[in-house]
């Protein structure tokens, strides 16, 4: 037995000093998880983003199979297409029990699918109308964003896929001679979300279709909200365009996509949009700056705080926009790093065209087809 005070102290501030540190630690991991619980209260949406991370996961590990590429153009990236036809699938389908989410997953991957073929199909022939003419396809996709809206939470996902199949594929150039790498695709992302949704099972909780709605109904005599939406989109997007032929944009499709979502069922609800994607945006985009040293020298922490960011974008949306959009603007810079882009011009060009194209949604909002509430209601 040790009776010696000095190593008696010793050890008492030995414990002292572990006790510290473990407080260190705790305190924060207790914060942030405890900020999940507020976010999340039932868990039911952090399986969602389970499941959407697992998604794009096996569909990227599927696409990158050697038996299963080996008939696609190497300029294709089938992994990367497959896997975000999966995850923004898996973003935008609703249902409550297996079987309509599995038809819903299906119908999205092909409507994604569907948005990619248009573009390589057509987008050739435009190149030669005005500099950035294959953007002009991608008016179209944003107009599907809006319109389709009217059929419910399964047509504004498919509207959103659509665009996000076109937009996919202007980032892979994609042309005529892809097609089957489309469809492979398609067919991969079917499959790689449709398994983790019947794992998941009653696990989850999907959003109210009264948080997803397009707004009140308008006044007697104007167009619908839909089709006001869908204008709308089309006309911001079509404007940037524009701009992109006469100035020159160095990553107008970020503006465009912008503009597109975030045209909402009323002025009011696109002005809270507008300043809750600038809000998420000023608070992601310098978080995942930061992270930017360790694409290079710890690429695997950076893919796991990618997927973190996704699952806190699954528990945010819809009531959570700002939220939602600080944690796929993180997501979004780590991932591009990760990937090889390092330019700090082409990440403040992105920024900056996401304002614009914020902006211009929110006139187009505004000024094209607003709509206009029934007097009750205002």
């Amino acid at each position: 037995m040790n009776d010696d005070p000095q190593t008696a102290a010793r050890g008492e501030g030995s414990t002292d000093s572990v006790g510290d540190a473990r407080t260190v630690i705790e305190r924060p991991v207790t914060a942030f998880v405890g900020w999940l619980e507020r976010l999340d209260p039932g868990t039911h949406r952090r399986v969602k983003g389970l499941r959407l991370v697992t998604a794009y996961g096996l569909a990227a590990a599927l696409g990158t199979l050697q038996d299963i590429a080996h008939s696609v153009p190497s300029s294709v990236s089938l992994g990367t297409l497959a896997a975000n036809f999966a995850l923004w699938a898996s973003v935008s389908e609703g249902k409550t029990t297996r079987a309509e989410s599995s038809r819903d997953l299906l119908l999205l991957c092909l409507a994604a699918a569907l948005g990619a073929a248009l573009f390589a199909t057509i987008s050739g022939s435009l190149h030669s109308v005005a500099r950035g003419g294959a953007e002009l396809v991608l008016v179209s996709g944003a107009f599907a964003v809006g319109y389709l809206k009217r059929f419910g939470t399964l047509g504004a996902g498919m509207g959103s896929q659509f665009y996000i199949g076109e937009l996919l594929a202007y980032g892979a150039h994609l042309v005529p001679s892809d097609l089957a790498a489309i469809a492979i695709a398609a067919a991969i992302a079917a499959l790689s979300s449709i398994v983790p949704r019947v794992l998941s099972g009653p696990a989850e909780r999907p959003a109210t279709l009264a948080a997803l709605a397009a707004g009140p109904m308008p006044e007697r005599g104007h167009l619908s909200p839909e089709l006001s939406m869908g204008l709308q989109a089309a006309a911001g997007a079509l404007i940037i365009v524009i701009l992109n032929n006469r100035i020159g944009l160095l990553e107008s499709a970020w503006a465009i996509t912008a503009c597109t979502y975030v045209v909402a069922g009323s002025a009011s609800g696109t002005i809270q949009r507008v300043r809750r994607r600038i809000i998420g945006t000023l608070v992601g985009v310098p978080l995942g700056l930061v992270c930017l040293p360790l694409a290079e020298h710890a690429p695997l922490l950076v893919w796991a705080f990618a997927a973190l960011a996704m699952i806190v974008y699954a528990m945010a949306l819809p009531e959570r926009y700002d939220v939602a959009c600080g944690a796929f603007a993180f997501a979004l810079i780590v991932t591009l790093a990760v990937s090889g882009v390092h330019s700090i011009p082409v990440f403040a060009a992105r920024a900056w065209e996401t304002l614009l194209g914020g902006a211009l949604g929110l006139l187009a909002a505004m000024f094209v087809f607003p709509i206009r509430l029934p007097e009750s209601l205002k």
